[in-house]
């Protein structure tokens, strides 16, 4: 088993990713700020230092690393600073916190390359930075898309982020 923690809104994330073979659990929080114990509220003020994060955690005879990193970069625009569609705020930020090393450095590798590719019309600004502490968002963030499917947000917003990602990524999804 190892984890992922990465950002973008968390909600369009958790929905993603939990449709991955190996994926074991998805876990929708808080990571990277200064303020402990943060709420949804107070992370949506954007004085927290905090980004919406999912703590992936996931099965490596499954899905690599280096899975985890493609799916994630293909799974919004890391171009956007700050940012991701209509949502703004540092705690959108796209970002990808390391557990050790190996994990820092492919991911340097992989933000390398697809800059040096050319994949897209600006740089990719996503942070790339370590590990420290994980919050749990309150329990009616967990399992989002699941739970809400029919309001607007998750039909207008998530639901074609979804539907993207089957496309992309369904040599790679749950049975």
């Amino acid at each position: 088993m190892d984890v992922l923690n990465t950002d973008e809104c968390f909600w369009c994330v958790e929905a993603q990713f939990q449709l991955l073979d190996g994926v074991v659990s998805v876990a929708s929080g808080f990571s990277g700020g200064t303020v402990k114990n943060p709420g949804y509220k107070e992370v949506c003020t954007g004085t927290t230092g905090h980004a919406e994060v999912c703590q992936v955690t996931y099965d490596t005879t499954k899905l690599s690393y280096s899975d985890m990193l493609e799916a994630f970069w293909k799974s919004h625009d890391p171009t956007q600073l700050n940012r991701q569609g209509s949502d703004m705020g540092t705690q959108y930020r796209s970002v990808i916190f390391y557990h050790n090393e190996n994990q820092h450095q492919l991911a340097e590798a992989y933000k390398k390359k697809l800059n040096e590719s050319g994949a897209y019309d600006h740089p990719v600004v996503t942070e790339i930075s370590p590990f420290t502490v994980f919050y749990k968002a309150e329990d009616y963030h967990q399992d989002y898309f699941d739970q809400n499917g029919n309001v607007p947000y998750c039909r207008f917003v998530i639901q074609p982020k979804v539907e993207k990602f089957r496309e992309v990524f369904k040599s790679k999804l749950k049975k």
